[in-house]
């Protein structure tokens, strides 16, 4: 058998695969539309029920509702007692699909597959012009990327991130002046303006959506200590005890601008903390990784062409640890440190310093 004529039987198990590849990519459609439609979340709480009863649960048309539990039968999301007629979603299933998982809500994660559907066309011209998508055609993406990380942050942020940084905790209980780049809809800032009210928090982003929706949050929580101001990051002024970044440096347009701006309005006992992607900058490093898939689709769908389309550096999932700590070295950081925390599983939180003064 020469090179060119392909093994027969390794042709059927990847044209399997191919096949699987299909019905999960289908599967995750009608996940995301399980989420949004509130029926994961109404299934957790009911007994083996009809379609009937769960559409009326869910408040749902029912014919709707049946053909998605068709799929999610099939697909081994939901069990179905043929004899009863009856569906039933397994609490195993329900801590991996409901609000109630918080963090561990997969279901959520679906409906950025949508979102990448929205934009498969102009995807594909820059795939054969060059150059990169901007962000105004992603009129959700900030809404999802809200929701994915508020469940993080309300878990994880202030117990478990924020004493990443030896100290910290107290110091902002004292009360110092803090910042967040790329705050989108500011949930973050709120979070930690509500648990330390000593402390003084802006937010930043270009998103005038965003910071409305920011604004709006920390008035209704009556958070006098919270502001948020529109404004690029790669420009950021001012002088602080405390920067953080949340999952935005790999998505700019300017990164090591960001990074100098960020060294520039650090005080001298100064912290920066960020949380970006935990990937590798090697691609052969990431084989095995179990999200890699996701975080190439995800780069090349939004990350990438975003920042590519604002004439940025479109660093996409190159931006792993190496490229991350080689720029914050670029910019000044003389100690950086990489964690892990549990809760999180796309992010690792780098600690960073300036050198200290001789």
């Amino acid at each position: 058998m020469s090179e060119r004529e392909p093994d027969p039987a390794k042709q059927e198990e990847f044209a399997g695969r191919v096949v699987q590849v299909l019905n999960d990519a289908c599967l995750g459609f009608m996940a995301s539309v399980g989420h949004r439609t509130g029926l994961f979340d109404t299934m957790a709480c009911l007994a083996p029920s009809t379609s009937e009863e769960v559409a009326r649960a869910a408040g749902l048309d029912e014919r709707y509702v049946r053909e998605w539990l068709g799929a999610m039968v099939v697909g081994g999301f939901v069990e179905y007692e043929p004899g009863q007629r009856t569906y039933r979603l397994p609490p195993e299933h329900a801590a991996s699909l409901t609000r109630a998982a918080g963090p561990d809500n997969l279901a959520g994660m679906m409906q950025y597959l949508a979102l990448m559907g929205e934009v498969e066309e102009r995807i594909v011209e820059v795939f054969r012009k060059g150059g990169g998508v901007p962000y105004s055609a992603y009129p959700r993406f900030q809404a999802l990327q809200g929701e994915e990380t508020a469940a993080v942050y309300d878990r994880v942020l202030v117990d478990v991130v924020v004493p990443l940084v030896p100290g910290l905790t107290e110091r902002l209980r004292a009360g110092i002046d803090a910042v967040d780049l790329g705050t989108g809809q500011g949930h973050a800032v709120n979070v930690l303006a509500k648990a330390f009210p000593a402390s003084r928090f802006t937010g930043v982003d270009i998103s005038e959506q965003g910071i409305g929706a920011a604004k709006a949050e920390a008035a209704a929580h009556g958070l006098d200590n919270a502001r948020f101001d529109l404004a690029d990051s790669a420009d950021l002024t001012g002088s602080y005890d405390l920067v953080t970044a949340f999952d935005v440096i790999h998505d700019l347009a300017r990164p090591g601008r960001t990074l100098q701006a960020v060294a520039a309005v650090l005080r001298p006992d100064g912290v920066f903390l960020m949380g970006d992607i935990a990937a590798s900058s090697l691609l052969e490093e990431n084989i095995g990784h179990p999200l890699a898939p996701a975080l190439y689709t995800f780069s090349t769908f939004y990350c990438m062409t975003v920042s590519l389309g604002e004439g940025g550096a479109g660093l996409g999932t190159v931006w792993g640890e190496q490229t991350a700590r080689r720029m914050l070295a670029e910019a000044g950081f003389g100690s950086v440190r990489v964690e892990r925390i549990e809760g999180d599983p796309l992010n690792q939180y780098y600690v960073a310093r300036l050198p200290v003064a001789a």
